[in-house]
């Protein structure tokens, strides 16, 4: 496969989420799709309160249109995108939830889950049906872990790992979407030179590009906010790219910024419920760095190199 194929595939979906983001950003604000600002975050966020939100919407649109026009509509296309559009549509509602229905917490901690349960499920029965392989690689080893029926649990625990380690991460302008973008590209890659899926690779230098475009609205000052329509698109998109790449375990690499944000929320939990003391001045870890005096513009672009470097150490694995 060409990368020139690649490259093309990300820069028309660059395009189009430049063109559509001026006519959808109007269009939030004049709906009143604003985000509201939580009282107990840093002080210097009050003033992004109302910011149009939901822009997730942007580059999902961008990714739908470039993928499937420039891809062989294979089945493991549209297994990536139902994961992708299920899991945005699932944060659609919240969004629509929190914004509209002026219910700050959204969708409950249930309903959510069942949206999730619903949208794995779906994505585990089209596996299925292909005659997928139901094994697990050790990253950096030739073991491989045969889980049978119980990949199901697993194919659960990785989807659900991921979209909710994104939606953490995006608490800064441009910090999810341009580290996203960064492990997309990567995914690109290696399904691309390393594992031939030539739709896979496609639908992710799609995203890639979208993000790209996006990142023109959503780098500081943002003047949209992806939401969790974005947020937990990425991470649904970014754990099937996972599966159908066998890199599910790789991802933890590929994704660690992610990681690093959603363990510096459980130890910061796990601390104060158990020894009444914070190890961070708030998690998730960005927030910790910018009440430390770090300007958001040096936290975002610290995080993007971090995960850059991670993306660059998984695939010096796969050119050995």
């Amino acid at each position: 496969m060409e990368l020139r194929a690649l490259f093309w595939t990300a820069g028309v979906a660059f395009f189009i989420a430049v063109i559509i983001g001026p006519l959808f950003i109007p269009v939030l604000r004049r709906l009143k799709f604003g985000q509201a600002i939580r009282s107990e975050g840093p002080q210097g966020h009050q003033k992004k309160a109302g910011t149009p939100t939901m822009g997730g919407t942007i580059f999902l649109v961008a990714l739908t249109i470039t993928a499937i026009q420039f891809s062989d509509r294979s089945p493991q296309l549209w297994m990536v995108l139902l994961v992708t559009l299920g899991f945005g549509l699932v944060g659609f509602v919240d969004d629509y939830i929190k914004v509209i229905m002026k219910r700050n917490l959204g969708l409950r901690a249930r309903q959510k889950l069942l949206g999730q349960l619903i949208v794995s499920a779906a994505f585990f029965l089209a596996l299925y049906w292909q005659g997928f392989d139901f094994s697990v690689s050790i990253p950096f080893t030739d073991i491989k872990w045969h889980l049978g029926i119980f990949y199901s649990a697993f194919l659960l625990l990785v989807l659900i790992a991921a979209t909710n380690a994104v939606n953490l991460t995006d608490g800064l302008d441009g910090l999810a979407a341009g580290t996203s973008a960064i492990a997309f590209g990567t995914y690109a890659g290696i399904a691309a030179i390393w594992t031939s899926q030539f739709d896979v690779a496609i639908f992710c230098a799609a995203m890639a590009g979208a993000l790209l475009g996006f990142l023109v609205f959503n780098a500081h000052p943002a003047k949209v906010f992806m939401g969790d329509t974005g947020s937990l698109a990425l991470g649904g998109g970014l754990a099937a790219a996972a599966v159908l790449t066998k890199t599910e375990l790789m991802l933890v690499v590929i994704g660690f910024v992610f990681v690093v944000e959603t363990l510096s929320v459980l130890i910061q939990v796990f601390s104060f419920q158990t020894f009444g003391k914070r190890v961070f001045k708030m998690s998730p870890l960005h927030h910790h760095f910018e009440l430390s005096g770090w300007s958001e513009w040096r936290v975002v672009l610290t995080f993007w190199a971090a995960g850059l470097i991670c993306s660059m150490v998984a695939l010096s694995t796969y050119m050995k």
